[in-house]
């Protein structure tokens, strides 16, 4: 029972090394992958339109009184 561990441990630990240095790999991505991130960054720049436009407002709410606050703080 002891040997067919170490075999199979010995077998698992081969293979996953030999899986690791396989070499193949790619430099560059294919056209779904850059469609996919385009994709990405419009949604993200079309969320941040109006995202932009209503922190603007909160601003102006906050930093400009309306008329009746202005008459009663007189």
């Amino acid at each position: 029972m002891k040997s067919i561990l170490s075999i199979i441990a010995t077998s698992i630990i081969t293979i996953s090394s030999a899986h690791a240095s396989s070499g193949a790999s790619s430099d560059e991505n294919g056209l779904l992958v850059n469609l996919f991130l385009v994709f990405g960054g419009v949604i993200i720049a079309f969320q941040l339109i109006p995202a932009v436009l209503l922190f603007s407002s909160l601003l102006k709410g906050i930093f400009t009184g309306t008329k009746a606050a202005v008459r009663t703080n007189k």
